[in-house]
This record gives structure tokens, sequence and C-alpha cells, in this order.
């Protein structure tokens, strides 16, 4: 399967000629309720790839690239051709993305086509940036807001995809060190930056004592800071976003993070004014939006919490501003889960532009025994529950990159990052199992109080699946709790086996 980003004056019917396939297909590839399309947003069109075109009589290279919503350059690019020539019964292959590498430093982005034009924006060297045209000398872009822009070809080298490595979005998630296990994201965030889509900063969260107002979170984190991270975010055409949540991260005490965003939620004045504070917040920093990461929530609060995305999806999009929700897991309409149960999928749906579901709540909770934190089957299983309230375009399945080193013994787990975990493996000799049930890697061993151990976490292998399961349910991508966490061959292994899309939306 393969994706397809819509363009003023896409129907279902034009697209279904275009890659040979029907109306009817479409609609189920993409669970649609109904034939009304929307411009960038994204179909999954239900054909292998790579996709061909037959050359007919009057055909052009500017026709058919025309006619498929690329360029004639990056259809010359990628079957080799060194004129736009064609003969008829010629198979063309067609690039379904492409983009521009920068290869100059400080590269600014015009508002038009020519350098008498103001900058919009200014790239770095290596930042990536999907193409929506060319004219001339001039190359289309589409930037980290969803602006359009324009950069001198001379400076940027054209990479056509012809789909064959799926490509996705990664969504990642920024914090700060806590501790010397717990490295702060900033390095991999900086290293990584061409692997990333859109970056979540987990720095802020509903203030206890003022639920109108967010504070920061931790709060040693300066303004300068965070304006420099965003920044660079941008330079490399990163979509940044403030993490907004309600975790007090009280012991013992959950009650604290449902009576403070209970108290927000509490009257239409009281999420008006916390509104009105993401939308401060937002232009404090030139964020790009907001993703919001409600947990813990009383099951009573679930209408006034619906109600509280609807008024925010309204306020943002009057503001141009990008609407990303983190939502935990749900399997079916039933409340069975007091975790879950107030948050209602068809309402974030109808008002997100991106719904991130946590899938890390599979294991390791109390009390929950050992397992992967995210298997296969669960992320399956909570993905097509959410494919029947929402697009699968708006969809983002959240996965973590740490595991759990469950003590048998005691019933007692503690995190284990990647680094964590092989250390583990190394200390008490033993050898990484890839659990072929679960698609997760996993070792056990003895301590030395005799206690017995499992530990369950992620590697490149495994998140690799997750990859190609998104793939296969024609999702958006996944997301990464936590940057710092993981295994650093994952980023080798998005290089080799797949596209990391910019965000288009």
């Amino acid at each position: 399967m393969i994706q397809y980003v819509v363009q003023q004056g896409d129907s279902l019917y034009s697209i279904a000629q275009k890659f040979g396939t029907t109306v009817q297909a479409l609609t189920e590839a993409n669970r649609l309720a109904s034939p009304a399309l929307d411009v960038g947003q994204i179909v999954n069109i239900p054909v292998p790839a790579p996709v061909t075109y037959t050359v007919k009589a009057g055909d052009t290279i500017y026709g058919i690239a025309k006619m498929f919503n690329t360029t004639a350059e990056a259809v010359m690019m990628l079957n080799r051709l060194t004129s736009s020539a064609l003969y008829i019964g010629q198979t063309l292959i067609i690039p379904i993305y492409t983009e521009v590498v920068v290869h100059v430093e400080g590269l600014y982005v015009r508002g038009y086509a020519s350098t008498d034009a103001p900058a919009v924006a200014e790239m770095a060297r290596g930042a990536r940036l999907p193409v929506t045209g060319i004219v001339g000398n001039w190359i289309q872009v589409r930037l980290f807001d969803g602006r359009l822009g324009w950069l001198l070809g001379a400076a940027v080298r054209l990479v056509p995809h012809d789909g064959q490595r799926p490509v996705q979005e990664i969504f990642g998630f920024y914090t700060e060190e806590e501790g010397p296990t717990l490295p702060s994201s900033h390095e991999v965030f900086t290293s990584q930056a061409a692997h990333l889509s859109n970056v979540g900063m987990f720095h802020f969260r509903i203030l206890r004592d003022d639920p109108a107002q967010i504070e920061k979170f931790p709060a040693t984190f300066t303004d300068d800071y965070m304006k420099e991270v965003v920044a660079f975010g941008h330079r490399h055409n990163i979509k940044m976003l403030p993490t907004v949540h309600n975790l007090l991260y009280e012991r013992g005490n959950q009650n604290a993070n449902k009576e403070v965003i209970g108290g927000m939620l509490q009257t239409e004045q009281t999420r008006a004014a916390f509104i009105a504070s993401i939308l401060q917040l937002i232009e404090t920093y030139s964020f790009d939006g907001v993703n919001i990461d409600f947990e813990d929530v009383n099951y009573e609060d679930r209408f006034r919490l619906s109600a509280f995305y609807r008024e925010l999806g309204r306020a943002l999009k009057e503001q141009g501003y990008y609407f990303s929700v983190d939502v935990p897991s749900r399997t079916s309409d039933e409340p069975t889960n007091p975790f879950s149960d107030p948050f209602d999928y068809a309402v974030l749906g109808s008002v997100a532009d991106e719904v991130v579901l946590m899938l890390y709540n599979e294991h390791g909770w109390p009390g929950s025994g050992p397992g992967p934190v995210v298997s296969i089957g669960w992320m399956e299983t909570v993905v097509n529950y959410a494919l029947t309230k929402m697009p699968a375009s708006k969809i983002t399945a959240a996965v973590s990159v740490f595991g759990f080193d469950f003590n048998l013994t005691t019933k007692r787990n503690t995190y284990a990052t990647y680094a964590m975990a092989m250390d583990l493996a190394r200390q008490y000799n033993r050898e990484v199992q890839f659990d072929q049930e679960t698609q997760t890697p996993m070792f056990a061993y003895t301590d030395e109080a005799g206690n017995q151990h499992e530990v369950w976490f992620e590697n490149a292998q495994s998140i690799r699946v997750k990859m190609d399961l998104a793939d296969r349910l024609g999702i958006r991508g996944i997301a990464l709790w936590r940057l710092g966490m993981e295994d650093p061959a994952i980023w080798t292994m998005m290089e080799e086996h797949f596209v990391i899309r910019k965000s288009v939306m």
C-alpha cells in the first residue's frame, strides 16, 4: 500500500483513475464515511509499489507528472531519463513522494520564486523538505507549519522515492535528563533531525494551584533554551509542539492528576481560560501548535473532556495552528478500563489533526505481570479499533523505546532503557531472545538474592516490525517515547528500510 497527498481538484474518482484502482477500494482502504477529501489529506492507495504508467499516444513527461501530482524532473530522475522524449508503450515508474535535501548552510526559503522575494524561513544543511512543484530553477516545498515556499534548485538535491521503502512520519517526544540512566533527548534530537517529522516538548503541564495556567516542567529550563530548541527544529523542517500534560507525579496519589484536570474542565469559562494559556504558550516560543497529553481523568468528566477538545480544536484552527492529541489505548466502545474510558476516539478523530495512540500500557503497570510494553498484537488491536473512529491519515501509533525488568519473585518491576537492558544481559551473561509471538526482545536471569527476572524491552528489530505494521495498516507512522532511551541502531534501520516524510499537514 502506498500513500498519496490530496491536491486541489482531486476526488476519489480521479485518484482511483490515476492509480488503476476503484472508488470502493479507496473508500474501504481509508474507511471513509463520505467521499469528501481535504487538500493535504493522506489517502492510502491499495496498490503495490512501485506505481507504473504506460505511455500512450499524446502523453508528455509534463502531462504525466501533472496527472500524478509530481514533477517532470522527479519522473525523469527516477527513470534515469536524459531527455523528456517518450515513446508509446514505455513504462515509467511514478514517484509517490519527492523531497529535497539542502546541501548548503543557511538556505532561505522564499515567499515566491525569486531571490527578491521575502524570506519566510531558513533551512540548515541536511534539512529535508517535501516537494510540491518545480518552476524553472525554483522548487516549491512544504514547510513545518504547512506553508509553501520556494528554494533555489542549485542549493538542494532532488530525491524522488518510488514507494518500495515505506514512507512514514516519526513523532519524537523530547524530555530532559532524569538522572544518569534517563538521559536528555537533546543529543538524539540534534543528531537525528533528518529522521524526525514532529517533536513534542514534554516540558509543560497544568498548574495545580491555578488550572487555567500552564507551568514549566521541569521548572529549570530557560525561555532562551526552549526558543533555541524550537528554532533548531524549524531549521531542519520539524514541526515543533509543546506537550501539555496533567501529570503531577505524586507517588501513590493518582487522584492529584484527576483533580487538576477536573478543575480545568469544570466550566466553559475555566476551559476557555486554559485554551487562552495554550495559545499564549504557542506564541511565546514560536511553536506550530500543541500536543495535548491528558491522563488519569475521572470518568464523570468525560463529556467535559470532549467539550474541551472541541473548543480547543476550534481555537487552534482559527489561528492556523496544528492540533495533536495523545490518548490512552482503547480496544472497544465498552467502558472496560478506567484509564482510557473517558476518551472518546470519535470526538478526537473529528477535531484533531493527529491522534497519537499511547500503546505503552500492555505490560509494566503495577501488578501487570511480565511481558512486552507493546506487543505487535496489542498494537494491531488498538489501531484497528481507532480505524473505526477516524481516518488512518490522523493516526500515529506511539510505541515505547524502553522496557521493564520484571522481578517474578517480588512481583515488582523497574524501568529499563535499551542501554540498561543490555547492561543487565551482559552482567548476567544472558542471550537476548526475540519472542516470535509478541515480536519483542527479552531475556531471563536470576539475581544474587535468587530472585527470578524477565526483561522485556525494544530494539531496532522490534521497532521495524511495528513500523512495517503501521505501513500495512495505512496509518501515518509511529511516535517514540522517548528520544534518548532507544537502541541507537533504530536510526540506521529507518535509513535503510523506510523513508521518513516530514509532516505534510
